[in-house]
C-alpha cells in the first residue's frame, strides 16, 4: 500500500490561528478535487477543531495528507489525544471517519473515485500558501467566506424545501390516484361479488335440475324394474312350466318353440338385470358389503356356473389357485359378478383352446388373471371396450349377444372393492384381464390426513369431530359455506363432512362444487342432516356422497359411513 502524500503542515496555538486553519482546510479540499459542499464541510470541521485546539497548552500540529489507496481520501491528522469537545462532534458529523491512533487523531473525508490527483505544481502552490505570513485582511476574507458559505447553505436549504414541497404535491396527487384506484377496485370487487352471488344462484338452480334429473332417472329405473322385470319373469316362468315333463305333453315343435321363448326370456332378463346393476353403480347407490370370503368355495361355484357357457369341447375352462390362499375380505357378490363377466366374455370369443382363471398372491394384494386363446382385441379398440354399450365389431360378436356393459361394469365393481382392472390383448392370440384386490379390508384402517367439517351447529359439529377421532390426523372446522369452498380449494382435504343447512352456500351446493372440480371430484363426502328424506338421499347418491343422520353420529356408524363414502368416491373415479 502506497504511503499517503503529505500536502503540508499547520500549527494551532492561539485564536488568530482559527481562520487560517479553516482556510487551509478549504484550500486542501479544493486541490484534491472536492466540490463546493464538501469544501464547506472540511472548512467548517477544521474551524470547530481549531477552537478546541487553542484551549490545549502549547502549539498543536495539524498535517494534511492525500491517501491514494486503497480508496482516495483527504486525511487531516491532528497530534492530540483529547477528542471530547464539541468540535470533535462536528468532525464526526461532517466527515466520514475519525480514527484515534496512538498520539494522533485522523479525520477522513473520502474522495470520489473520479477525482483527479493534484499536480506537483498545485501541491507546491498549496504549501507556499500554507507557510505564507498571515495577512490581517485574511481573517476578514475568511469571515466573508464563512458568511458566503452560510448564504449558500441557506439557499441550498431553501432549494431543498422547495423540492420537498414539490414532492409533497406529487405525493398528494399520488394519494388521490390511489384513492381513485381503491374506489375503482372496490367497485370491481362489488361487481365480482354480485357475479359470485349470481353464480351461486345459477349453481343452486343447476343443482336443483340435477337433483330432479336424478330423481327422474331413479323413477325411470324403478319403472323399468317393475314394468319389465316382472313380465319377463312371468314369461320365463310360464315357459318353464310348459316345458316341464310333468305337464301336458307337447309336440316336438311346440317344445322347441317353448325352449326358444325360455331362452329369449332368460337372455332378456339377464340384460335387464345388467342394465339395472350398471345404473346403480353409476348413481353411487351400489355399496359393497365387506366380509371374509372362502375363496376355494367361491372359485368352485364360479367354475360350475360358467362352464356351460363354453362354445364346445374345443374350449377348456381352467380355474387354478395357489394352495393356502389367505383370507380375503371383500364383497363376495360383487367379486362373483366381476369374475363371471370376465369369464363369460372370454368364453364367448374363444373358439378353441382354453380360458383360464389364475389366482395368485402378490405382496398385500390378490390377483385374479382371466386369460384366453380367443380372437383378441385390436389395439385401436382396447380403450373403447370400457365405454358403456360399446361392442367390438366382428364375426363372433354377431351371435354373442350382450349389451356392451360387461367390462365397464366389471371395472366399476373392481374399483368399488378397492382394486383395479387392467386389460391386455393381442389380435389372433388372446386377451388377458387382471383384477387386483387388496387382501385387507379396504379403507378400514386408512386415516385421512385432513378432514374438513362444515357444520354450523356447535353441538353437532363437536359430535362429528369426536366421531372422526382415529379417522383423520387433523380436522379443520368451518361454519360458513363460502369459507368452506376457499379451504377446500386451498388445503385439498381427504374427507369432507357437510351439513345441509350451511349459511351463504348450502351443503348440497358445496357438494356440487366439489364434484365439479378435478381436485375434489373423488373426495369422500358425508352429508349430515337432522331430517333425512328420500330427496336428500337421491341427491347424495347422484353426487356419490353418503347421508348420515344426526342421531347416528357415533364412532362406529361414522366409520362405516366413511368406508361407504370412499367406495362411492372410487366408483366416481372409475366412471
Amino acid at each position: 500500500m502506497t504511503a499517503p502524500l503529505v500536502l503540508f503542515h499547520a500549527s494551532v496555538q492561539r485564536e488568530a490561528d482559527v481562520f487560517p486553519l479553516r482556510q487551509h482546510g478549504r484550500d486542501a479540499a479544493a486541490v484534491v478535487g472536492m466540490d463546493g459542499q464538501n469544501q464547506i464541510r472540511v472548512a467548517t470541521t477544521l474551524s470547530d477543531l481549531a477552537r478546541e485546539l487553542v484551549r490545549v497548552p502549547g502549539p498543536t500540529t495539524v498535517a494534511f495528507l492525500l491517501r491514494r489507496d486503497p480508496s482516495p481520501a483527504l486525511l487531516v491528522r491532528v497530534y492530540t489525544t483529547d477528542t471530547s469537545g464539541p468540535g470533535w462532534a462536528t468532525a464526526r458529523r461532517l466527515m466520514d471517519e475519525v480514527v484515534v491512533d496512538g498520539g494522533a487523531v485522523t479525520v477522513v473525508k473520502a474522495l470520489p473515485g473520479s477525482h483527479v490527483p493534484p499536480t506537483a505544481e498545485e501541491v507546491a502552490r498549496l504549501r507556499r500558501r500554507a507557510t505564507a505570513a498571515v495577512d490581517p485582511t485574511d481573517s476578514v476574507d475568511e469571515l466573508r467566506a464563512q458568511n458566503q458559505d452560510l448564504v449558500q447553505t441557506l439557499e441550498d436549504l431553501e432549494a431543498k424545501q422547495r423540492e420537498l414541497i414539490r414532492l409533497n404535491e406529487e405525493l398528494e396527487e399520488t394519494n388521490q390516484g390511489i384513492i381513485a384506484l381503491h374506489k375503482e377496485l372496490s367497485d370491481e370487487l362489488e361487481q365480482t361479488n354480485q357475479g359470485v352471488v349470481a353464480l351461486y344462484a345459477e349453481l343452486e338452480e343447476k343443482t336443483t335440475q340435477l337433483r330432479e334429473a336424478g330423481e327422474a332417472r331413479t323413477r325411470f329405473w324403478s319403472n323399468i324394474s317393475h314394468e319389465l322385470r316382472s313380465p319377463v319373469n312371468s314369461v320365463v316362468g310360464l315357459a318353464r312350466l310348459l316345458a316341464d315333463p310333468d305337464g301336458d305333453p307337447l309336440t316336438d315343435e311346440q317344445r322347441h318353440q317353448v325352449g326358444l321363448i325360455n331362452e329369449a326370456g332368460s337372455t332378456l332378463l339377464a340384460l335387464i338385470n345388467e342394465l339395472l346393476d350398471t345404473a346403480k353403480a353409476e348413481s353411487g347407490s351400489l355399496r359393497p358389503r365387506f366380509a371374509p370370503v372362502d375363496l376355494p368355495l367361491l372359485l368352485a361355484r364360479l367354475h360350475g356356473t360358467v362352464d356351460a357357457l363354453a362354445r364346445g369341447a374345443d374350449v377348456e375352462l381352467v380355474v387354478d389357485h395357489q394352495e393356502g390362499l389367505p383370507a380375503l375380505v371383500t364383497d363376495e357378490v360383487m367379486l362373483l359378478r366381476v369374475l363371471r363377466n370376465l369369464l363369460s366374455n372370454a368364453l364367448k370369443f374363444t373358439e378353441r383352446g382354453s380360458v383360464r382363471l389364475d389366482v395368485r398372491v402378490e405382496g398385500t394384494h390378490l390377483r385374479f388373471v382371466v386369460s384366453d386363446t380367443g380372437i383378441g382385441i385390436p389395439p385401436t379398440e382396447q380403450a373403447r371396450v370400457f365405454e358403456d354399450f360399446y361392442q367390438v365389431p366382428g364375426r363372433l360378436q354377431i351371435g354373442a349377444g350382450g349389451t356392451g356393459l360387461g367390462l365397464p361394469y366389471a371395472r366399476r365393481l373392481a374399483v368399488i372393492l378397492g382394486g383395479d382392472l387392467v386389460l391386455r390383448s393381442t389380435p389372433g392370440e388372446g386377451t388377458e384381464v387382471t383384477v387386483t384386490l387388496p387382501l385387507q379390508e379396504p379403507d378400514d384402517t386408512t386415516t385421512a390426513a385432513l378432514a374438513l367439517v362444515v357444520v354450523p351447529d356447535d353441538v353437532v359439529r363437536a359430535l362429528v369431530v369426536a366421531a372422526l377421532e382415529g379417522l383423520a390426523e387433523s380436522v379443520v372446522e368451518v361454519v360458513d359455506g363460502r369459507e368452506a369452498l376457499v379451504v377446500a380449494r386451498r388445503d385439498r382435504p381427504d374427507l369432507v363432512v357437510l351439513a345441509v343447512d350451511v349459511p351463504h352456500v348450502g351443503g348440497t351446493e358445496i357438494l356440487s362444487v366439489l364434484r365439479g372440480a378435478d381436485e375434489s371430484r373423488s373426495v369422500p363426502v358425508l352429508v349430515v342432516s337432522q331430517d333425512v328424506d328420500s330427496g336428500l338421499e337421491r341427491t347424495a347418491a347422484t353426487l356419490d356422497a353418503v347421508v348420515v343422520p344426526v342421531a347416528g353420529i357415533a364412532p362406529g356408524p361414522v366409520r362405516e359411513s366413511v368406508r361407504g363414502a370412499r367406495a362411492a368416491a372410487r366408483s366416481r373415479e372409475a366412471g
